[in-house]
């Protein structure tokens, strides 16, 4: 594989500046470019970082993408094996951004702060009832899918002294879980939970994983959490349980469609924090996918097997 010239895709820019990147990457033995949609300035590349999937990366004869994000359900697999294009992603770096934000998600549903949040915006003093506010320490959590995002929100809610159990499908244990159940047995795993963090990957096998039969499985004074994508939720029927009181509430990152719609109910519902797909959002994100194109690039010049290869 040659590798000579390094694009930056602008849409980079949806999670930090590409010149970010582009600025710790100088130091490469290639030159590093920011580049848009066109074909010709594509073409000039050998390798591309990327945030999205463009049609024009296809006629561009790319050696090498690399996604920053870690799922690659938006990426056409067989059409990058068809052109010969090596697809990494960015498994793995986000288990602390991820696992400190779905924690506090956790947080703020059980000790107020959303509805504290938005009584400020209404000048409003008022104490919560008694019986409302918990304590995380004792209660229970189940993580659906325990990869780097959910094995990532279980350690540190283990580290909160609450009860972690967990759905994989391999049904191997990990530390600081304390039962681990196989994808056939979601119902009963999710039954006695306080919380339930869905944090797989999307495949056909979990789209649409969460649905009606699995929110009625559900305690009626249990939250949702969803780190995952939204086309794992059947979202009509979250929106369906969270009116009837199936459920008590739920935090939300990612959804059906994105942006989500100023016409969702979701929006208005009280016990329901909606977040912009931002999970892995933070300020040193760009440095750890510098840390990964830079392992990367070692090993195509040593010919060596790539670090996240997809394909």
């Amino acid at each position: 594989m040659q590798l000579q010239t390094i694009g930056l895709h602008d849409s980079l820019g949806v999670v930090f500046p590409p010149e970010k990147l582009r600025e710790a990457l100088a130091d490469l033995d290639a030159e590093v470019r920011i580049v848009g949609d066109d074909p010709n300035k594509l073409t000039d590349c050998d390798a591309l970082v990327t945030f999205a999937h463009r049609e024009e990366f296809l006629d561009a004869d790319l050696d090498w993408i690399h996604s920053i994000q870690a799922g690659y359900d938006r990426f056409p697999l067989d059409a990058f094996e068809e052109a010969n294009v090596t697809l990494t992603n960015s498994s793995g770096i986000h288990r602390t951004s991820v696992g400190e934000f779905g924690v506090g998600l956790m947080l703020m549903l059980a000790r107020r702060l959303h509805a504290y949040s938005r009584q400020q915006t209404r000048n409003e003093w008022r104490r919560p009832e008694w019986d409302e506010g918990f304590t995380l320490a004792g209660e229970s959590l189940c993580v659906v899918g325990l990869g780097t995002l959910g094995y990532g929100i279980a350690e540190r809610a283990d580290a909160l002294g609450m009860t972690v159990t967990g759905v994989r499908r391999s049904g191997e244990s990990r530390p600081g879980v304390e039962e681990v159940y196989t994808p056939d047995e979601l119902h009963e795993a999710i039954s006695d939970a306080t919380f339930v963090a869905l944090a797989v990957p999307l495949t056909e096998e979990t789209e649409g994983m969460m649905s009606d039969a699995e929110f009625a499985a559900m305690r009626e004074d249990a939250y949702f959490l969803n780190v995952a994508r939204g086309a794992c939720v059947d979202q009509s029927a979250l929106v369906a349980a969270l009116e009837a009181g199936e459920i008590a509430g739920a935090g939300l990152d990612v959804f059906e469609e994105e942006p989500l719609p100023e016409s969702s109910p979701l929006w208005e519902m009280d016990e329901v924090i909606v977040t912009p797909h931002a999970a892995a959002a933070e300020r040193d994100y760009y440095r750890h996918i510098e840390e990964l194109v830079r392992e990367n690039v070692e090993r195509i010049r040593t010919d060596g097997e790539l670090t996240n290869r997809v394909i």
